[in-house]
């Protein structure tokens, strides 16, 4: 393991725990193959072996590792999100690892609040949350500027309702803003004029607009 013989330790661990099925040292086997799948970049045979160790062992007194690791499986897949901005049609990806990271970072703050692992799930949670809201706003924006304002203001209200908090929201104040005006639709424009207002009173776009040197991902 130590070396990177991923493949090697695999098969002795699980030679190990298949010899002496019961005891600390096969839980401690189980434990480390899946660490190993998820040092492989193997997801599924990752999270396929924390979940079954936390099956086996809900009550281990490690337990709390086996979630925190299930959240970093997840946490490293979500990472090619944004791939959409050069690659992709951004209503094409679906951020399904970022959503069950985060999901597995929070069930492990909630059941094991004192666990040295539960600060930096929180600091993950709070990437994850921006990040899942970025991703709502960008498709947002992919929608306003292909003219599809209904579905743009959709996606807005979305990251607006779903991720309170997150800087992201901002942008997304001012695509339903803009949408709204684009759909002919008031009082609805006003509405989100005065909230965009209200909780970003020194928003760029009341004071001239973002930069425009850069990229509309970025700004808008």
């Amino acid at each position: 393991m130590r070396s990177g013989g991923y493949d090697r330790a695999i098969e002795l661990f699980e030679k190990l725990e298949s010899r002496y099925p019961f005891g600390t040292y096969a839980q401690q086997a189980q434990m480390e193959i899946a660490y190993a799948y998820y040092r492989q970049n193997d997801q599924p045979q990752a999270l396929a072996a924390v979940e079954r160790f936390i099956k086996l062992h809900p009550d281990h007194p490690n337990v709390d590792y086996m979630y925190y690791l299930r959240g970093l499986i997840n946490f490293n897949d979500q990472k090619s999100i944004f791939d959409f901005i050069s690659h992709q049609d951004p209503t094409e990806r679906d951020p399904k690892a970022a959503r069950e990271a985060f999901d597995s970072f929070k069930l492990l703050t909630e059941k094991f609040p004192n666990s040295k692992y539960a600060p930096d799930s929180a600091a993950r949670m709070v990437y994850l949350v921006n990040t899942l809201a970025q991703y709502d706003v960008h498709v947002a924006n992919y929608y306003y500027r292909r003219g599809a304002y209904l579905a743009a203001a959709n996606r807005a209200q979305d990251a607006i309702k779903n991720y309170q908090g997150a800087p992201a929201v901002e942008q997304a104040l001012y695509i339903l803003m803009k949408s709204y005006d684009a759909l002919d639709l008031p009082k609805l424009r006003d509405d989100a004029e005065r909230v965009l207002k209200a909780n970003f009173p020194n928003s760029v776009y009341f004071t001239g607009g973002p930069k425009k040197d850069k990229p509309w991902w970025q700004i808008w």
